[in-house]
């Protein structure tokens, strides 16, 4: 399908997790992600440390940019929603409907699929009742041949780097974000996914099987056995087994926000350098354009259902 062929009144909406715009509006915004629950003091305290530290999160205004170069690339409307802060999902939904949009593919910006986040995005698009329009959701895209060259791309440009400066071969360290382990527990794919996508990278790169790993990252505060293993110790395994530096390849990100710019940059940073270790980190994909192409694939392809109903 190409751009000329799509149907009237045919729209993109990008789904993202949302950040807050200050330091000051992190209470509000935890209360949105535990939905009203209350927060200990000391998580929210330590929460507005690490935004503080970062100054703010770039997710949003990376987000517009991600849809503004995805519009330009489909030519057709992209309009963008947050699950946990503004533009909140429900306020695009209405503004999209207020534009006569008549179908829309949905895709989030979280590749791989589990309940703690595709499944709230989810949950969110009818949490006011029916969807206003025909809405083509996408589950998952975590193993898109575009998105794979997308990482393999930024993962090569930084670990050969590394590589030069150590003098010798930097063991990489692919990341996701960590989830609940009663989550997979209960079926979710997205540890599967999560580790599928890792090793597609890996294999563009051509990398040996004892040359990379996998770790989880950013495992929640309070609540709970997290899924592992953490990133602290997977580092302190490379460093018994006489590594000098780690590489990190995140594969579950998609743009620079608080789990990259503070938990890799400083705080594994921090780590690292804490048993003598050297660390690097892949430049998150933003706007890159094997990640636009990407994400125009995943929406063509979705959209030409709509196509064969016309």
């Amino acid at each position: 399908m190409t751009p000329q062929s799509v149907p009237p009144k045919t729209a993109v909406l990008l789904l993202a997790h949302g950040s807050p715009d200050s330091v000051d509006e992190i209470p509000e915004f935890l209360a949105k992600i535990t939905q009203g629950r209350a927060v200990p003091a000391e998580v929210v305290e330590e929460v507005k440390h690490r935004y503080g530290l970062i100054g703010r999160s770039p997710l949003t205004e990376l987000t517009r940019r991600q849809g503004e170069a995805l519009a330009r690339e489909l030519e057709l409307p992209v309009y963008v929603g947050m699950r946990n802060w503004k533009p909140f999902i429900a306020d695009t939904l209405a503004a999209m409907q207020g534009d006569g949009i008549q179908q829309a593919v949905a895709i989030c910006l979280a590749p791989q699929n589990s309940q703690t986040s595709v499944g709230l995005y989810r949950a969110a698009l009818t949490s006011a009742g029916e969807a206003p329009f025909a809405i083509n959701f996408v589950d998952s895209w975590h193993d898109h041949p575009l998105l794979i060259k997308a990482f393999g791309e930024k993962s090569r440009v930084g670990w050969e780097l590394a590589c030069r400066e150590m003098k010798t071969k930097v063991p990489i360290i692919f990341t996701a974000h960590s989830v609940p382990q009663r989550t997979i527990a209960q079926g979710d794919p997205y540890e599967n996914q999560a580790k599928e996508t890792a090793a597609l990278v890996a294999q563009k790169l051509s990398l040996a099987a004892e040359a990379w790993t996998f770790a989880f990252q950013s495992q929640g505060m309070s609540g709970g056995a997290w899924l592992g293993p953490t990133v602290e110790a997977t580092i302190t395994g490379l460093k018994e087994r006489g590594h000098g530096g780690v590489f990190i390849q995140p594969i579950g990100f998609l743009c620079d926000h608080v789990e990259v710019l503070y938990d890799i940059d400083i705080g594994f940073k921090r780590f690292a350098e804490s048993i003598g270790m050297r660390l690097w980190r892949a430049e998150s994909l933003n706007d890159s354009p094997l990640l636009i192409a990407a994400l125009a694939d995943v929406a063509l392809n979705r959209i030409s259902a709509f196509a064969t109903k016309v």
